[in-house]
């Protein structure tokens, strides 16, 4: 297949892009896989090189750390995480129909969201936040969050998406390593690419990402970024995020194969509808091809990195709006529809 995008068309999606009610800045990175396309433009208050949160995309990193891990033998994703996290940790963690699961968990029911533990970034969580009453969570008050609410199904029954699972996930990473969370993302990822743009937000008076927006206010967050760690706390480039991406599809950090068996679809409707596998998210664009979308991850944030397996195209980028998936969506599907 040909692929043809004129720069002027790249340059003309993102600027219709910023036209959107209360968008004011996006970016977005465009590569064919076999490098025979590359493009970025950026529009708005963000430009080509600015660095942004990428939020919940962090959690692609979670899995290729562990899909390394569990490519050097350090784990099995079949494993109870109970091998991994304390006792003090798991109680009453899931509790369900008179059922202790928590210590009958796995790892894979963490990454595909069907472990069933509740998510503490509910809606009175997300009210706060966007209410600009910025706070610290962290693993301890996650998991506090977590335990006060009620399990909707056993493990493996159903498939809800959980925030909580991505701290836990990043517990069972720094067991396994003997490092922070923070010390591993550098050391198996950063480094290895030579990210030099991309790292763990942890300093709250560190303002190199770009600032984020709900609706037309601006939104800082620095104490709730820099706490969050695993689940979504990563900053980085649309270029950068690229250089991710890429390695992550092909086989740069576990062996090719792995990345076809994470495909394991499951629906969900919230926080939008897509389908959720293994540590990776899959959007439809079309009705015709429900399951055959963009394969990568949201962010909150408005952030995004997806592959498209039918043109070959891989799509790096933000609008920097919370909620703002629906608009960076129709820029990736502007270009798949040029194609």
């Amino acid at each position: 297949m040909t692929t043809a995008i004129a720069p002027s068309f790249m340059e003309e999606v993102v600027s219709n892009a910023v036209s959107k009610k209360n968008i004011f800045g996006a970016v977005l990175c465009v590569e064919k896989g076999d490098n025979s396309l590359s493009l970025i433009n950026g529009a708005g208050n963000l430009t080509e090189d600015r660095s942004y949160f990428i939020a919940s995309v962090t959690k692609l990193y979670v899995t290729a750390v562990l899909l390394k891990l569990r490519s050097e033998n350090c784990l099995q994703l079949h494993d109870n995480i109970s091998k991994y996290l304390s006792g003090n940790i798991l109680h009453e963690l899931h509790h369900y129909k008179g059922f202790d699961y928590s210590k009958h968990i796995t790892i894979k029911q963490l990454m595909s969201n069907t472990s069933g533990i509740p998510d503490y970034f509910t809606s009175d969580a997300i009210s706060e936040l966007t209410a600009g009453n910025d706070q610290k969570w962290g693993f301890e008050k996650v998991m506090a969050s977590a335990k006060m609410k009620k399990p909707k199904f056993a493990p493996g029954k159903k498939v809800q998406y959980s925030d909580t699972n991505f701290q836990l996930l990043g517990k069972i990473i720094e067991t396994i390593t003997e490092q922070d969370i923070h010390t591993v993302f550098r050391q198996f990822i950063f480094d290895e690419l030579k990210l030099v743009d991309t790292y763990l937000y942890e300093d709250v008076n560190d303002t190199r990402p770009a600032t984020m927006f709900y609706k037309e206010k601006e939104l800082h967050l620095p104490k709730y970024m820099s706490s969050i760690g695993p689940e979504g706390g990563i900053v980085s480039t649309a270029k950068e995020s690229m250089i991710f991406l890429k390695a992550f599809k092909n086989g740069h950090f576990f062996p090719k194969k792995y990345f076809d068996e994470l495909k394991e679809w499951k629906v969900l409707f919230s926080p939008g509808l897509f389908f959720y596998g293994v540590g990776i998210a899959n959007q439809p664009i079309s009705l015709k091809e429900l399951k055959n979308g963009l394969i990568g991850h949201w962010g909150q944030t408005g952030a995004f990195s997806f592959y498209h397996p039918k043109t070959d195209l891989y799509f790096t980028g933000t609008v920097n709006q919370f909620f703002g998936q629906s608009v960076a969506a129709r820029m990736m599907l502007k270009i798949i529809k040029n194609v």
